[in-house]
């Protein structure tokens, strides 16, 4: 392992580098650098090979590091998303108060819309709501409107038409 100094205008100067391949990566929790491989030779008469790329995967670009490197920040990063600011029409993005809005509009109609109704209407569905309030008439007021219905069907079907028959005097 090489040695290092640091100066004040925050360069810093490796010494005594093993030959191969390093890594040069700047790790900065506030910007985002380049990383840099750098081939170091295994003779000091030949050239070092510099290759940047912005990040892993990116493509790489050859770089003049017969002197020095300089790195600069991409981008800062942005760990926190702002707080979204308050809007009225935000609530109703809300599906709770869409459904709240519809709701009170229909109350607010049901007693228009009562007042097109017919009477013979208005007394079957108050007739209805009588038979909500008990659950048992409610059932049995349904069965019987089944059952009679169907002894209706059975009935017709049984007694012959009427209109295949001529009248004599």
């Amino acid at each position: 392992m090489g040695t290092y100094s640091t100066s004040t205008d925050g360069s810093f100067t490796f010494y005594d580098v093993q030959p191969g391949v390093h890594l040069l990566d700047v790790q900065s929790t506030t910007y985002m650098f380049s990383q840099v491989k750098i081939q170091v030779p295994e003779e000091s008469d030949e050239a070092l090979k510099c290759i940047e790329y912005y990040y892993p995967g990116a493509p790489k670009i050859a770089l003049d590091c017969s002197s020095s490197i300089q790195l600069y920040a991409h981008a800062k990063y942005d760990y926190f998303e702002p707080r979204p600011k308050f809007s009225i029409f935000g609530l109703f993005k809300n599906p709770m108060m869409l459904m709240m809005l519809v709701s009170g509009g229909l109350m607010l109609l049901m007693p228009k819309m009562m007042e097109g109704m017919d009477d013979e209407q208005r007394e079957q569905m108050r007739k209805q709501m009588e038979l909500q309030k008990d659950p048992t008439k409610l059932m049995s007021s349904l069965w019987s409107d089944i059952s009679g219905a169907s002894s209706q069907d059975e009935q017709r079907q049984k007694s012959p038409s009427k209109s295949g028959k001529k009248k004599r005097n």
